[in-house]
């Protein structure tokens, strides 16, 4: 990998009658002015209120009270949603405030609608341990009921 990054090149196109060194010079200034200028990149998904206020773009607030957001996360990524998440301990139990820029108002309610029936599928589902729990139990019963008939086919009392 670090033999990649050795061995990248760039392609500089200049105008000029005739290229000389202090040219070359100005040009590679320029190109490297305007890329530290372009680092800047724009922040996506998640970001703190300061990056989200960054562009100047209005912004609203949804209050959630249930605190498993962790579903809401990939549904807001999926739709290109700009947020930050504020947590309200002043009531209780907590509630989530999540702040978003106004114009992705109709990528947010989508997001909520998908968000939400991830969450009552998710509460639908039967619980897995619980099941197994109970099949252990009914395997060790039925083992022990056979082994109950084993000893009563030998004979032996118990």
């Amino acid at each position: 990998m670090q033999e990649e990054i050795e061995q990248k090149t760039i392609a500089l196109a200049v105008k000029t009658g005739k290229l000389t060194g202090q040219v070359l010079q100005a040009a590679m200034k320029k190109f490297l002015a305007a890329r530290q200028k372009g680092t800047g990149k724009a922040h996506h998904g998640k970001q703190s209120l300061r990056q989200l206020k960054k562009d100047g773009s209005a912004l609203s607030n949804i209050e959630i009270t249930d605190a498993n957001i962790g579903l809401f996360r990939p549904c807001a990524k999926k739709y290109g949603i700009d947020f930050t998440l504020r947590k309200d301990r002043t009531t209780h139990p907590p509630r989530y405030i999540v702040i978003f820029k106004s114009k992705q108002a109709d990528n947010l309610e989508q997001a909520f609608k998908e968000f939400t029936a991830k969450k009552l599928k998710q509460q639908e589902r039967p619980s897995i341990r619980k099941a197994l729990s109970a099949m252990k139990q009914k395997t060790a019963a039925r083992n022990r009921q056979q082994a109950k008939e084993k000893i009563k086919e030998r004979g032996l009392s118990l």
